[in-house]
C-alpha cells in the first residue's frame, strides 16, 4: 500500500506544470460561476412568454386574406387604434375591392378634411378627402405625439406586423396579453403589464374590451375577435399585394412545367444536334502541276 502511494505521488510530480494549470482553471471557473450566479438571478420582471403560433387563414402558400376580417379590422383600427397610431403608407384607394367598394371607400375618405388650395385672399382652406388621400394621422408631428402619451411615441402601424418577430402571432398575443403584475413586481401608473412585451412593461394600456366596437356585419365583438381582425388588417396593410403575389405565383407554377417541356424538347431535338456536332479542320491538299518541264505545287499559272 505504501508503495502504491509513493507511485501516485511520483505520477503527480511528473508533470507539475500541467496539473498546476488545471487546478488554476478549476478555481477560476468556480469563482466566475459564483459571481455570475448573482448577476443572472430571475426576477418577476424577466418573465417573457413566447407567442405560440396560430393557424392564420392566409398563412398557406395558396391562401388569401379573409377580406371580411380585413373589413372588420379596419373598423377596429378606425375606432380604436387610429386615436394614437397612424398608417402613413395606406391610401383610401387601397381599400377598393379589398374591404370596401369604390363608393364605400369614397364615403370613408369624405369623412375627413384635408388641406386644400388657398382661397382668393391667400388663406388656407380644407376640402373633403378623396381616394388618393392618405389615412389621417392622429398627431401633427412626433413631439405632439410624445406630449400626449407621457413621452412615449406611438409607432406607425404600416409595417408593424412584418417588423416584429413572429409577425401576426406576436401582435395578437400582445393585444390579448394584458394581466396583473405578479407578486414582487410593480408597474407605474403610466405603464401596463403585458406578458408578451419585452420587459413586460408597456406604455399602451389595454385598448380592446368586449363590445367596444360594434361590427357592421353583426359579428360578436369579443376581445380575441377584435384582436384577430385588426391583426389581419395590419398584416394586409404591411403587404397589400399579398393576394396578387400568391395569385401570380400560382399561375407561374402552372406555366413553368409547360415551359420546361418546351425547353426539354428544344434541347433534345434541336440543340442536341448542334451540341453534338463535331467540327474538324482539314487543310486543303494541293495537286502537282507541270510547266515547262518543272514540277510545282499550286494552281496552274494563267
Amino acid at each position: 500500500m505504501l508503495r502504491s502511494k509513493v507511485k501516485s505521488i511520483r505520477n503527480l510530480t511528473k508533470y507539475p506544470r500541467w496539473y498546476g494549470l488545471g487546478v488554476l482553471a478549476v478555481g477560476v471557473g468556480g469563482v466566475g460561476a459564483c459571481l455570475l450566479s448573482g448577476a443572472f438571478t430571475l426576477s418577476a420582471s424577466d418573465i417573457l412568454m413566447k407567442a405560440p403560433p396560430l393557424p392564420w387563414s392566409h398563412s398557406g402558400y395558396y391562401t388569401a386574406f379573409d377580406h371580411a376580417s380585413v373589413r372588420r379590422g379596419y373598423q377596429v383600427y378606425k375606432q380604436v387604434c387610429a386615436a394614437c397610431h397612424s398608417l402613413q403608407y395606406i391610401h383610401y384607394r387601397n381599400l377598393v375591392d379589398v374591404s370596401h367598394t369604390e363608393e364605400e371607400a369614397k364615403q370613408e375618405a369624405a369623412e375627413i378634411l384635408v388641406a386644400g388650395d388657398l382661397d382668393e385672399e391667400g388663406n388656407p382652406t380644407q376640402r373633403p378627402g378623396k381616394l388618393y388621400d392618405k389615412l389621417p394621422a392622429p398627431y401633427a408631428n412626433d413631439n405632439v405625439a410624445r406630449s400626449a402619451n407621457n413621452g412615449a411615441l406611438p409607432p406607425d402601424l404600416s409595417y408593424i406586423v412584418l417588423a416584429r418577430k413572429r409577425n401576426e402571432d406576436y401582435i395578437f398575443h400582445l393585444l390579448t396579453g394584458y394581466a396583473d403584475p405578479p407578486a414582487g413586481d410593480s408597474v407605474d401608473d403610466e405603464m401596463a403589464y403585458n406578458l408578451y412585451f419585452p420587459g413586460n412593461k408597456l406604455a399602451m394600456p389595454q385598448q380592446l374590451f368586449t363590445n367596444s366596437v360594434e361590427y357592421d356585419d353583426g359579428t360578436e365583438a369579443t376581445v380575441s375577435q377584435m384582436a384577430k381582425d385588426v391583426t389581419v388588417f395590419l398584416r394586409w396593410a404591411a403587404e397589400p399585394a399579398h393576394d396578387d403575389r400568391k395569385r401570380i405565383g400560382f399561375k407561374g407554377m402552372i406555366i413553368m412545367p409547360l415551359l420546361w417541356l418546351v425547353a426539354f424538347y428544344m434541347m433534345k431535338h434541336k440543340w442536341s444536334v448542334m451540341k453534338s456536332r463535331k467540327l474538324a479542320f482539314l487543310p486543303a491538299v494541293r495537286k502537282k502541276y507541270t510547266f515547262a518541264g518543272y514540277a510545282r505545287k499550286g494552281p496552274p499559272i494563267s
